[in-house]
């Protein structure tokens, strides 16, 4: 049975989740102080974490940092919980390893599609997880046994949901690739729920890894508006 930890300081909000994720079939614990929180995962290693933000002293963005950095921890998908919608907000919660985002307050339904999705990305669906082979194409290498990528001779490290949305759109190198495929082909969502603003966030900062190791801003993903995104393997050519 898959175990999901929620670490939130507000008791109804846990009691809440737990129940209708017991009902589902899961089996929930949480916390309601972020050091607890952390000793449970250590201790538990759960399937998904769900995670608020505001908790006093320490944040959420401060425990999925930690998670991140703990070696035997850092691939445990976090969903982050926060009554803050800014696109800031959203970016630094992603900019710490957070996998998806959910703003209060949230259908019980829509939280429990996104931990099915997580579940099943990170078990059947995440294919590209269970390779180990590299898989090059024109300039780029990605490197499934450390979450990297390679752009000529540099090198970055990518958080799982980053390397799943390169992998998507090497796979269909050069054609676009619609938010509506890597919301069926990333989070295995089959209904269309309302995360564009959070593939846009994931996808520029995935740009933003890769202009750090590459000679040219903005050279391999190409956004299409309102279409969706083409990656480009040996870069957009210059007119």
């Amino acid at each position: 049975m898959n175990k999901i930890l929620i670490i939130d300081d507000d008791i109804a909000i846990c009691e809440l989740i737990k129940i209708n994720l017991e009902l589902s079939g899961y089996d929930c614990i949480y916390a309601t102080e972020p050091t607890k929180g952390y000793a449970l995962i250590l201790q538990e290693h759960p399937s998904v974490i769900i995670l608020d933000v505001m908790m006093g002293e320490i944040s959420g963005f401060d425990i999925a940092k930690k998670i991140r950095n703990k070696q035997e921890i850092s691939k445990i998908p976090i969903i982050m919980l926060t009554a803050l919608g800014e696109l800031n907000n959203k970016l630094d919660g992603f900019r710490a390893g957070v996998d998806d985002y959910l703003t209060k307050p949230f259908e019980i339904e829509e939280l429990k599609a996104r931990v099915l999705a997580l579940l099943n990305r990170t078990g059947a669906i995440s294919s590209s997880l269970v390779i180990k082979e590299t898989l090059s194409k024109g300039d780029i290498t990605l490197i499934p046994d450390s979450y990297e990528v390679q752009i000529k001779d540099k090198k970055t490290s990518l958080t799982p949901l980053e390397f799943e949305i390169l992998n998507v759109l090497m796979q269909k190198e050069g054609t676009m690739v619609s938010s509506k495929e890597l919301l069926k082909e990333v989070w295995g969502y089959e209904q269309d729920l309302n995360i564009v603003d959070t593939i846009r966030v994931h996808i520029n900062h995935l740009r933003h890894k890769i202009n750090k190791i590459s000679d040219e801003k903005n050279k391999y993903i190409q956004t299409i508006y309102k279409g969706g995104y083409i990656l480009h393997t040996n870069g957009i050519e210059k007119k």
